[in-house]
């Protein structure tokens, strides 16, 4: 069982209270701060479905104190191995088989900075993406996705909208915006100065809205928040993220800066078809996997938020299959 470790400045605290009270946590060792005599650093072994919980306590308990500080660090490995305490499976106590809240809000946070190495990624990424539509080379397509970094500002409007944080709700959309608009600059650049027809095989297949594409958008939706959620390696993922995100939106831009104006709606309405149902997707997993904001009043504001995120989303969807069965777009 995968563990982490806590580590805690406190000052003035039982040893065994705090150890009871965090409970399946396990001290591990108590050191002293050279800054401070009576302030100590407290290190305890958590397994990570017990990590939320128990940091949720010690935040409850500790929050007032001047000197309260919590960290949460991943363990490879300890020795003696495990074999009681921290690893005891206890069958009146529900597992979240999930990291901590707190751990999968910084892990998915800390892709949406938008720095020169997200715009470069994105500015390539793009490139790669309109070559291989061009040419229909899909080793081509797959490198472009491989380096496509779509997936954690995608993923954190979701989780945006299971917490109810309007702060983080803002900072993925701004990411997303802002890689979507490079990557529509780059396809527009690509469509005038190269020959694109709504012909070339490629951009014909985005052209259109699947019982197949919208599966796809569905299961990357829903792959993406769980591999974040069980702290699972996200780099693949991404790559099924950018696979329903990315040809269609460098296909749009392809033919509007070619002069296809109405060729491009069908690569636009294939496009937005994934972005709403990646999301759907990914709220009904992190919903499934019990993330929820930690105390009582947050978690009524996470429910409203995530009822009118159903809502919205539905609408759209809604709207945008009444639109392509009416224009003739959806093939089963």
């Amino acid at each position: 069982m995968a563990q982490r470790m806590i580590q805690l400045s406190l000052r003035d605290v039982e040893l065994d209270e705090l150890e009871a009270y965090c409970e399946p946590a396990r001290i591990v060792s108590v050191a002293p701060d050279m800054r401070s005599d009576p302030l100590a650093r407290i290190s305890m072994i958590v397994s990570v479905e017990d990590s939320e919980a128990v940091m949720d306590r010690l935040e409850q308990m500790f929050k007032n104190r001047e000197e309260f500080q919590l960290s949460l660090l991943p363990l490879e490995a300890t020795l003696p191995r495990e074999t009681h305490g921290v690893d005891s499976e206890s069958p009146a106590k529900p597992r979240k088989n999930r990291i901590s809240r707190e751990e999968l809000y910084q892990e998915i946070t800390s892709g949406l900075r938008v720095r020169s190495t997200f715009i470069a990624m994105v500015l390539l990424s793009s490139v790669v993406a309109a070559i291989g539509l061009y040419r229909d080379d899909t080793a081509i397509l797959i490198g472009a996705m491989v380096i496509a970094p779509l997936l954690a500002p995608n993923i954190a409007l979701s989780l945006a909208a299971t917490l109810g944080d309007r702060e983080l709700a803002s900072r993925a959309l701004k990411s997303s915006l802002l890689g979507a608009l490079i990557s529509l600059i780059v396809a527009l650049l690509f469509g005038y100065l190269f020959s694109v027809s709504p012909d070339l095989p490629a951009i014909q297949h985005r052209s259109s809205v699947s019982l197949g594409d919208l599966m796809l958008a569905t299961a990357s939706g829903a792959a993406g928040a769980l591999a974040f959620t069980t702290g699972l390696p996200s780099t693949l993922i991404g790559v099924m993220v950018a696979v329903a995100l990315m040809p269609p939106l460098v296909a749009f831009g392809m033919l509007l800066g070619a002069g296809f104006a109405t060729a491009s709606v069908g690569p636009l309405l294939l496009l937005a078809t994934n972005v709403i149902s990646l999301n759907l997707a990914a709220v009904a997993t992190f919903v499934a996997k019990g993330v929820r904001p930690r105390t009582w009043w947050e978690t009524e504001k996470a429910k409203s938020a995530t009822r009118r995120a159903y809502l919205i989303w539905g609408i759209l969807m809604a709207a945008l299959v009444f639109l392509i069965w009416k224009t003739g777009g959806v093939a089963l």
